[in-house]
């Protein structure tokens, strides 16, 4: 499928677009219009963007079926201020009962039971049930375009940040089991950043990796190891020597066992080195590949 923008209507591209560009965090934002009455409203146009200064930016969209803007971008407008709260498991449902489309005025910590509690710098009130409040200040709104579905770039600077000690490590960095983020999909699809669904991605080193294109021929072209594989071994920084492996008895055994039918060594080599770099064991991969 090839899809040109203009040529389908904008509900079914922006169906497209979420279902595709995803999962996305989640902006929780809290505002307050300019009589004190606070809205409260989730969207998943977001992400940080810096840290020095720290910025974050969510976009209330116009909505596609009538062109009208969200009370969180009139409020923005009015206030310069907003309170970004992040959601987690245990609030997801309510959450969402906010997302309701109420009348202006109406107070969505009151309606989806969450509980208001003061700022330190700014307004709007966080969202005590939050694992993390952001407290903002306005720099800047884009708009994108004036009819629905366009953008409303709200551009604003973290003044201070609220973190629950109860989702840090013993390090105080954020672990992302006890946060227990959720992120949003397409239609009405959710994840859940937590459990089985982390896993870990080694940084690129600091020296340069050796790259996909410098692994022997065997390696580069096999049909056993995937393009997982491949980045793991290509990230290292230099192809490692041959050491033996005599304790290794499933290796041994494959030496033995294929010494004159080449391809089904390779295929039994390859095999077993895909399921040590599954295992996260690079090193031994390599040693298995270059036996």
């Amino acid at each position: 499928m090839t899809i040109t923008p203009g040529e389908i209507k904008t509900a079914q591209l922006h169906a497209y677009l979420l279902g595709s560009i995803a999962p996305r965090p989640i902006c929780f934002a809290s505002t307050i219009d300019s009589n004190g009455v606070s809205n409260l409203s989730p969207f998943s146009f977001f992400n940080v963007f810096g840290s020095k200064p720290p910025i974050l930016i969510f976009s209330p969209a116009r909505r596609v079926r009538d062109n009208t803007i969200k009370h969180t971008l009139e409020n923005v407008y009015d206030t310069k201020e907003v309170v970004i709260n992040v959601v987690n498991y245990n609030m997801v449902q309510q959450m969402n009962l906010a997302s309701c489309e109420y009348p202006k005025g109406t107070d969505e910590f009151v309606k989806a039971g969450f509980t208001a509690i003061p700022s330190d710098l700014v307004k709007p009130f966080r969202v005590k049930e939050s694992p993390v409040q952001l407290e903002c200040k306005l720099l800047q709104v884009i708009e994108t375009g004036k009819e629905g579905g366009a953008a409303n770039l709200i551009i604003c600077e973290v003044l201070c940040m609220h973190i629950d000690d109860n989702v840090l490590d013993e390090q105080g960095r954020i672990d992302p089991h006890r946060i227990d983020l959720v992120a949003r999909m397409g239609g009405d699809y959710y994840c859940r950043a937590s459990g089985s669904a982390v896993f870990t991605v080694p940084k690129p080193n600091t020296e340069l990796g050796i790259g996909v294109d410098a692994l022997p021929a065997a390696i580069k072209h096999s049909h056993i190891l995937t393009g997982n594989n491949l980045g793991l071994l290509g990230n290292c920084t230099s192809i490692p020597l041959i050491s033996s492996l005599v304790d290794d008895d499933r290796l041994n055994d494959i030496m033995q066992n294929y010494t004159h039918d080449t391809e089904a060594k390779t295929t039994a080599l390859h095999t077993y080195a895909h399921e040590m770099l599954d295992a996260g064991d690079v090193n031994k991969a390599w040693q298995i590949l270059l036996a």
